[in-house]
């Protein structure tokens, strides 16, 4: 009985530094990503995401895709920003258009009838969610095959699933070693 408990308490042991080996690198990771994550879920509630803007005159005919996106970038263009287009989220039935752009967090969201701007706001979900995945690295360093991204993703998340191996085993070995004690 002796010799069995002996060598949970080693195997325990064993589970606690790699599990100390593994956390203490990866804390500010995790941490990161937990924060992140959270906020992540709760971005509709704290509004980290701008409202879609009803159209005001959704009497007429919709404006061509091109008009949208030429309204954009000259709007863009005025506020000296990169008016390199992400992305146009096309809602007809909403009458709106939201424009993203490649190079920085504004959403212009414009009018589908009249091609007006209805709303400019931040993007501050997407700033977030770039945090979350590593890939703010690769946004600030220009990176275009996410090299940074792809390397702290996977980093992370395998420490995640280690930790949780190891923390397992931990909660279990000093159970198990109670258990053979009585």
């Amino acid at each position: 009985m002796k010799a069995k408990t002996k060598a949970l308490a080693k195997q325990s042991r064993i589970y606690r530094k790699l599990h100390k080996f593994v956390a203490v690198p990866f804390v500010v990771f995790m941490f990161i990503m937990g924060a992140t994550g959270l906020l992540l879920a709760w971005k509709d509630q704290l509004q980290f995401k701008p409202s879609t803007q009803k159209s005001i005159a959704n009497n007429r005919d919709l404006i061509a895709l091109d008009v949208i996106k030429d309204n954009a970038v000259a709007y863009i263009e005025k506020m000296n920003l990169s008016s390199e287009i992400n992305r146009i989220d096309y809602r007809p039935n909403k009458g709106t258009a939201k424009v993203r752009f490649e190079n920085h967090f504004t959403e212009l969201q414009i009018d589908c009838f009249s091609g007006e701007i209805i709303s400019k706001k931040q993007r501050t979900a997407d700033i977030i969610e770039m945090i979350h995945d590593g890939s703010i690295l690769d946004y600030l360093f220009k990176n275009q095959s996410k090299p940074l991204k792809l390397f702290y993703s996977t980093a992370t998340s395998l420490a995640l699933i280690l930790l949780s191996f190891s923390g397992f085993w931990l909660w279990l070995k000093p159970r198990q070693i109670k258990k053979i004690k009585r």
